[in-house]
């Protein structure tokens, strides 16, 4: 798809003027990197990187029966979803395979925003509107800019932007403030392992908070390359890759997340388990890619679906999903296109060192 063809979103003009490299993704034109991903990695781990992530879908839901609704189409347990925070989950279809995997918010009661991946805005939005009968739905993702501002110093630098304390955000928790007159969600989530905050505002809001966010001294911009190098080091899924509609939670790792009593779509099947994802470290730099074959005793058993060098590592890594009964061994070899490496299983996530998780009070 030729550039002209892509979708842009409102940084598109900035993100070209600070000369990233820029590359299709999810059907956007969206910046890969700028100074370059080892670097806006590393700056991420110890100080703060602001990511463009407006590609991403928002769907609002309310009304009297939103509640039962969404809890008849999504995992999340919305029982103990409390206002004001926020719980990662699934859309699952009837063989219990993931549609996608999304952030439910509950931003007040029986009032919903749903997150949801760029690739499967469309997909998302005609299943669960399909499947809502009484409860409102509206999609507002293209007046909706969400930017990610990750990293150790990123309570600091966003403190002094809004100039007041946010350390009463919990993990998976958010506030609805507002910046310039404007409404502003600040979320204390993210895609990275650090300490970090997903900020949710108008579309014509996210070029001047962008800009806002870029004049601290300890803000740099990052690109997609970098976001996924960090997410692999915690062992993060990325849709499409480490998750699609014929692998179910439980096989990605995330059978304890589906807590809900509710009989929602895809439950019967969600905890069958053929195969497991498993992380796999590499002996030295040379990386696995996505669709490389995983081997035992020069046997195929699995195909690897995310992998890298990373940094925070000085290796490299790799997830992949291996077959149930085979998922034990103590060594695997993986047969990329020039040769067969090494790699042995790993508990995730790699990087064992993040700071996502740190108590603030």
């Amino acid at each position: 798809m030729t550039d002209a063809a892509l979708s842009t979103t409102p940084l598109t003009a900035r993100h070209q003027a600070l000369g990233a490299k820029m590359a299709d993704f999810a059907g956007f034109l969206m910046p890969i990197q700028y100074a370059g991903i080892i670097a806006e990695h590393t700056h991420t781990r110890t100080r703060a990187s602001l990511f463009d992530i407006c590609h991403m879908g928002e769907f609002l839901i309310a009304g009297d029966a939103a509640k039962a609704e969404l809890s008849r189409v999504l995992t999340h347990n919305l029982e103990t979803l409390a206002p004001g925070r926020c719980r990662y989950g699934f859309l699952l279809n009837e063989g219990g395979g993931i549609i996608d995997d999304c952030i439910l918010y509950c931003l007040a009661e029986d009032h919903y925003m749903l997150v949801v991946n760029g690739a499967r805005v469309q997909v998302d939005r005609e299943w669960i509107a399909a499947r809502l009968h009484q409860a409102h739905f509206e999609d507002v993702s293209d007046d909706t800019g969400k930017l990610d501002l990750q990293g150790p110093a990123s309570l600091e630098v966003l403190e002094a932007l809004l100039g007041q304390s946010l350390r009463h955000i919990p993990y998976f928790g958010f506030a609805q403030l507002e910046w310039q007159g404007q409404p502003l969600l600040v979320s204390r989530t993210g895609y990275t392992g650090e300490l970090g905050y997903e900020l949710y505002c108008p579309a014509d809001q996210a070029g001047p908070l962008w800009d806002a966010l870029l004049v601290h001294e300890a803000v740099k911009p990052a690109g997609l390359g970098a976001r996924d190098t960090l997410r692999l080091e915690m062992g993060l899924p990325l849709y499409g890759h480490d998750l699609d509609e014929v692998h179910t939670p439980a096989e990605a790792g995330y059978g304890g997340l589906l807590t809900s009593n509710a009989d929602y779509i895809g439950k019967a099947r969600a905890l069958a388990v053929r195969e497991k994802l498993v992380g796999l470290l590499l002996d030295g730099r040379r990386s696995a890619r996505h669709g490389d074959a995983v081997l035992l005793d020069g046997v195929q058993v699995g195909v690897v679906t995310s992998g890298s060098f990373c940094p925070s590592l000085n290796g490299a890594a790799a997830l992949a999903f291996i077959q149930a009964d085979k998922a034990g061994a103590a060594a695997y070899a993986i047969r990329t296109a020039r040769a067969e490496l090494p790699a042995v299983p790993a508990e995730l996530p790699f990087h064992k060192t993040g700071t996502a998780r740190i108590k603030l009070t």
